[in-house]
């Protein structure tokens, strides 16, 4: 089931429903959980008793943009009816005040008004729309009798061409806000947590609808929780960043097809000491910020989301929704938050440690997590596996290590040694042995 209002959750109904159905039954509060960022990426905080609303009309221009469709056509149209009214009633005391608008006989001469056919106030606002808009019938035009006259033509010019620029400005920043291309960016509506490479991992998934690309991808983790100092200080709300894992060691992604993105619970990690039990009675938010660049416009964008304990699933994973059909990839959006359930304990990572023997001070701690390449000789490279949980070499996979091989009947040790995102340069005769 997806995050995103209106796009597949309700063209996938019926999977929908059969995914919560698959789903086990967990106990929820009564009470809905405050959450700062909902689940369409909107911001859930609400800002009262501001005194200083004057710092808002300093920048007129974003308050517009910021407002809803309905206040901002209403704001514009507003804004052109009272210039219209306006400059027609300056028009019309221009008429007064030279007497155009007294009654003459039509058949004998008389002076030459200051704007020709103008006999009543609703000949004045229809002059003033003429005026504004430069529709131009033909019938009313300003004469060389009131230099007045002229000077409030070229005013009320002036006034309607800046009107409507801040009208086609608003309309096009409101049009192309960086939101609207993130309303075709997906997260899965559930995060689930899992093992992965023999340690818990928390994952969840992000798919792109479009073919277009987005442009230098980056996503972000936060957790935002309340906490104590030592002092008894209570922070309500503590953000912690969480490393993304990522083979580049970089939180950039490729996002060319639905992704799942995962999180090592290690010791460094905020989650380290989440139980399954414990899950439940967190008070914690997890936040997910992607960022990139539009690769049709070329505008900054950002979508966003965040999952509560209860939108977290305890020992289950995603299903893969990816095939290979008719020499290129097929993916199954039907599928898109599907999960099954797998062999997991209810321990934390925390507590699966203290069970494998690893100390506070373990070997793992303060190096990489994840990733990494390992070169096995001058042979070959090959990608590590992830950390080494069994407790029989209790040690971290870039631990340098001697591995026994036997060659034709001969045994030769081959020296494996780290050497993690950056790789040594060899000589040419190296690499010819």
């Amino acid at each position: 089931m997806l995050a995103r209002k209106g796009l597949l959750p309700d063209g996938f109904l019926l999977t929908r429903l059969a995914e919560d159905a698959a789903q086990p039954s967990r106990i929820r509060p009564k009470s809905q959980r405050a959450r700062f960022i909902t689940k369409n990426g909107s911001c859930n905080v609400a800002h009262k008793n501001i005194r200083e609303q004057g710092r808002f009309l300093q920048d007129v221009f974003t308050t517009m943009v910021d407002l809803k469709w309905q206040h901002s056509l209403l704001i514009f149209t507003s804004a052109f009816l009272c210039s219209w009214m306006l400059f027609a009633m300056v028009w019309w005391l221009l008429a007064f005040a030279h007497g155009d608008l007294e009654p003459r006989d039509p058949n004998e001469p008389g002076p030459v008004p200051c704007v020709t056919s103008i006999h009543s106030f609703t000949s004045a606002f229809l002059f003033s729309i003429e005026v504004q808009v430069t529709i131009g019938f033909g019938g009313r035009m300003v004469t060389e009798e009131c230099p007045l006259a002229i000077i409030v033509l070229i005013i009320q010019n002036i006034l309607g061409l800046i009107i409507n620029a801040i009208m086609l400005g608003c309309v096009f920043m409101k049009t192309a806000q960086a939101n609207r291309r993130a309303e075709t960016l997906i997260f899965s509506r559930n995060a689930v947590i899992a093992p992965r490479n023999g340690r818990p991992t928390f994952m969840f998934r992000v798919g792109d609808l479009r073919k277009s690309m987005i442009i230098s991808a980056t996503i972000q983790l936060q957790v935002i929780r309340r906490t104590v100092t030592a002092e008894g200080e209570v922070i309500p709300v503590c953000q912690l960043d969480i490393q993304v894992e990522n083979p580049l060691r970089s939180n950039g992604i490729f996002l060319v097809s639905p992704l799942i993105i995962s999180h090592t619970i290690d010791r460094g990690s905020p989650l380290y000491e989440v139980s399954a039990q414990s899950l439940a009675t967190e008070d914690l938010e997890i936040i997910v910020i992607l960022e990139g660049v539009v690769e049709t416009t070329g505008i900054t964008m950002q979508a966003r989301t965040s999952y509560t304990p209860e939108e977290i699933l305890w020992g289950r994973r995603f299903v893969s929704i990816m095939t290979e059909e008719d020499a290129r990839y097929s993916v199954d959006y039907s599928k898109f938050g599907n999960t099954v359930p797998v062999r997991m304990p209810a321990l934390s990572a925390k507590e699966l440690d203290q069970t494998r023997g690893v100390q506070d001070s373990g070997p793992h701690e303060g190096k990489p997590q994840g990733w990494g390449l390992v070169r096995a000789g001058r042979g070959g490279y090959r990608r590590g596996g992830g950390r080494a949980c069994d407790d029989a070499a209790s040690k971290p996979w870039y631990v340098t290590t001697e591995k026994e091989e036997e060659k034709k009947g001969q045994k030769k040790m081959v020296k494996l040694e780290e050497i993690g995102r950056e790789i040594e340069e060899e000589t040419m005769e190296d690499m010819s042995d």
